[in-house]
């Protein structure tokens, strides 16, 4: 199948792809449990995403995608954490990929969407391969860890550092995008949390060829590093990298605690403590707890609109935000981890004794926002670190803003 003229893509609005999230939480809650025990999304789940158009959001409308707003992509995974929060991680991986392969070479978009545009591409950035020069593009092998929701993808992502040469004096990192086919996944992936993400090793023990068009500079924003662009010239492609992926691990843990402090109000109100005889709404403190969550949600996710809205206004110009505000976005996509867990544990706190237990509706968003919180993305103390600095007057350390 190859590229389609824009005007014969069917667009839905965003209310409906919200309206098709809300329909599935049923399912994804029925299959949570199996979900994690497999350590893997079910092929239904992933079919029905498929059907919904969840992973085409960001994909180039001539090749059968919706080409919208990052806010509608982040709208409709934090609608799925709600119930699910393994789902939405794997949906605000897999999905954010049709953005970035947006930027590759045409050569690269047309050997994936080529005959079936709803083909899905894992990732792992680690800089971990080891890149070797070739004839017309580079020899790659290595182990790399955390490749969410690798097994339903038939192409993967793979970071790696490049060999200065002749054209490069210093190293530089890319995104290698190899088939899975060229690879062994290695089922390695047993966690506390987001179990049902099936985040297993992706390894190439024999280097395999990537051509150059295959490649993509992922640090480096110029349009000179996007060959993309030239067939994809949408604002929403001249986003920074940076902006649009942080946003797709830290979304999943704002709709993870809103999803938590459903689970709170709904127990809460039935709930009576067999050491104080109380019920639970009449404690003074879990009411404290519930309605500081739900303001921090509150804010967590004006906060996401405004910056993602003032990101695109900056594109549709044709102009970069200024830095200091990207820093200050970065770390505030950071921040969402470190928040969603605060609450978390105050709500779970709140439980009393029957929080302890795995049955417990509200702990499998615990392990799951703490585990989340361990991606590098949403380690908030050295982007915090950064960002005061850069206040102080020294220069900014994040090549990636």
């Amino acid at each position: 199948m190859s590229a389609l003229p824009a005007s014969e893509v069917q667009i839905p609005s965003e209310s409906e792809l919200i309206g098709r999230a809300r329909a599935l939480l049923p399912r994804l809650r029925e299959r949570a449990a199996a979900a994690e025990a497999a350590c893997r999304i079910p092929d239904e789940t992933i079919a029905e995403m498929r059907i919904a158009g969840f992973f085409r959001i960001l994909q180039p409308r001539r090749y059968g995608g919706f080409q919208m707003s990052p806010l509608v992509f982040y709208r409709v995974q934090a609608v799925l954490a709600e119930a699910c929060m393994s789902t939405a991680w794997v949906l605000g991986v897999l999905g954010v990929h049709p953005w970035q392969l947006a930027l590759f070479d045409d050569r690269a978009q047309e050997d994936v969407w080529g005959r079936d545009d709803s083909t899905l591409v894992a990732s792992t950035y680690m800089p971990v391969g080891k890149v070797q020069l070739a004839d017309g593009g580079f020899h790659l092998s290595g182990r790399w860890s955390f490749s969410s929701g690798c097994e339903h993808c038939s192409w993967v992502f793979l970071g790696g550092m490049v060999p200065p040469s002749a054209g490069d004096t210093e190293a530089h990192y890319r995104s290698f995008m190899v088939p899975i086919s060229d690879c062994r996944i290695d089922r390695t992936w047993d966690t506390i949390g987001l179990r049902a993400t099936g985040s297993h090793d992706i390894v190439i023990s024999d280097p395999v060829f990537v051509p150059e068009y295959r490649t993509h500079r992922t640090r480096d924003d110029s349009p000179a590093a996007r060959p993309g662009l030239a067939v994809n010239d949408a604002p929403l492609y001249r986003l920074p990298f940076a902006h649009v992926f942080v946003r797709a691990v830290s979304t999943a843990l704002l709709g993870g605690l809103n999803g938590a402090i459903a689970i709170f109000r709904e127990t809460a109100a039935q709930q009576v403590s067999r050491n104080f005889m109380g019920a639970t709404a009449r404690d003074p403190t879990a009411q404290l707890v519930a309605a500081e969550a739900l303001s921090a949600v509150d804010a967590l996710r004006l906060t996401l609109e405004r910056n993602v809205n003032d990101l695109m206004a900056h594109a549709q110009r044709g102009e970069e935000a200024p830095i200091e505000a990207r820093i200050l976005y970065r770390f505030q996509s950071s921040q969402v981890a470190e928040t969603a867990a605060f609450h978390v544990n105050r709500l779970l706190k709140s439980c009393g004794g029957s929080g302890v237990y795995r049955k417990h509706p509200l702990t499998r968003f615990f392990l799951d926002i703490h585990t989340g919180r361990a991606h590098v993305a949403n380690f908030a103390d050295p982007v915090a670190r950064n960002l005061g600095g850069y206040l102080c007057g020294l220069d900014n350390l994040d090549p990636t803003v």
